[in-house]
């Protein structure tokens, strides 16, 4: 059976050289005569899988010296509580910018935890745009800064890093990690679902300053506590061990690839594809201000949305799948996260032709 184009915004498409890779190293990682599935994480060659990952994206992203990985669990929502547990520090408060859905979720978790400054909000406009930097009401004695760098249900990225001062900066980068350059030495914290750029679902990352590990008042639960973590190597509990070999597949793809300035050249000759179309169309429409436009995540809307199914029917048939928009804001997305082959851009696009030449 043909591979269709998968546009789903998480769990999203792999590298199909990783999926091989994995398909063929199953039964029997390199000789050892049993699958990493079966590995024991104290074993020898799970924790050579272990460190490589770690060495390569270490490499990826040029990780200074002085900040942890972590291979964590829980997604990128368990880090919403997370954070603050350990990096308010004694502090009240911490700011946060608001710029859709989950930045929405972080927020509500915050409040449990301290006091939290909303700095900037783009509900205004309904999530449409990232708010400029000079319109942030930030606070100097706030414990940190959190946004979230790509709002994968708005498609509204920051293509620009704030510059908190001595205030760490924390960000949520699930959606468009590893999809370009990243200056690690600006954030404090930098997190990350796996299920979108890095690889299966339940593998979370965390990037973490060393200076804020080991700070938090009071002292957090054993298993929400960086420095437990951090001192265990990511090995405090069984950690998601297959997720992390996958992870590491795709890291030396990434780097087999030329890295992560090739990888942005790519995705944005791909968002330009589709972009370039909404904005000719008549019967298409993107509603993101142009500047703020994701890389990763395009929605889009018809001009009828009663042709909504007969769309997605005609896609699906077509062997392209999961392109309906969220539900709490209807239409449809494309996601084009690193793993989908301009192809598959350029077979959206032709479609969306198509539909719009019968329908338009």
């Amino acid at each position: 059976m043909a591979r269709v184009f998968n546009f789903s915004a998480g769990p999203a498409a792999l590298p199909e050289e990783v999926l091989t890779q994995a398909a063929a190293e199953m039964l029997d990682w390199q000789g050892s005569g049993q699958s990493v599935m079966e590995m024991s994480h104290r074993g020898k060659e799970y924790m050579g899988i272990h460190a490589q990952a770690e060495a390569d994206l270490r490499t990826l992203l040029d990780i200074p010296a002085n900040y942890k990985v972590l291979f964590l669990q829980g997604g990128a929502t368990l880090q919403f509580e997370m954070i603050p547990v350990n990096l308010l520090r004694g502090k009240a408060s911490a700011d946060y910018v608001n710029t859709g859905e989950w930045a929405k979720k972080a927020i509500k978790e915050a409040r449990a935890f301290g006091q939290v400054n909303v700095v900037a909000s783009a509900e205004d406009k309904h999530f449409t745009y990232a708010p400029a930097f000079k319109d942030w009401k930030l606070d100097q004695d706030a414990a940190y800064v959190h946004y979230c760098a790509n709002e994968t249900i708005g498609g509204v990225e920051f293509h620009w890093t704030p510059d908190t001062g001595t205030v760490p900066l924390v960000c949520d980068m699930s959606s468009n990690i590893l999809s370009k350059p990243v200056a690690v030495g600006k954030y404090g914290l930098i997190y990350a679902g796996a299920q979108k750029n890095i690889g299966p679902a339940g593998l979370t990352i965390v990037i973490v300053r060393e200076d804020l590990v080991g700070q938090a008042v009071p002292t957090p639960p054993t298993m929400l506590d960086y420095k437990i973590h951090a001192e265990a190597d990511s090995m405090f509990n069984t950690p998601p061990t297959y997720g992390i070999y996958v992870a590491g597949l795709v890291f030396q793809w990434l780097r087999r690839q030329g890295g992560l300035a090739a990888i942005e050249r790519h995705n944005i000759e791909k968002a330009g594809l589709l972009y370039n179309y909404l904005d000719e169309s008549k019967f298409f429409q993107n509603p993101v201000r142009r500047e703020d436009r994701s890389r990763m995540n395009i929605p889009f809307t018809l001009k009828d949305a009663s042709l909504d199914e007969e769309f997605l029917k005609g896609a699906k048939a077509r062997g392209m799948i999961q392109l309906k928009g969220h539900r709490s804001v209807g239409g449809m997305r494309a996601s084009i996260y690193n793993a989908m082959p301009v192809e598959g851009v350029q077979a959206l696009v032709a479609y969306m032709k198509e539909f719009e030449t019968r329908h338009g």
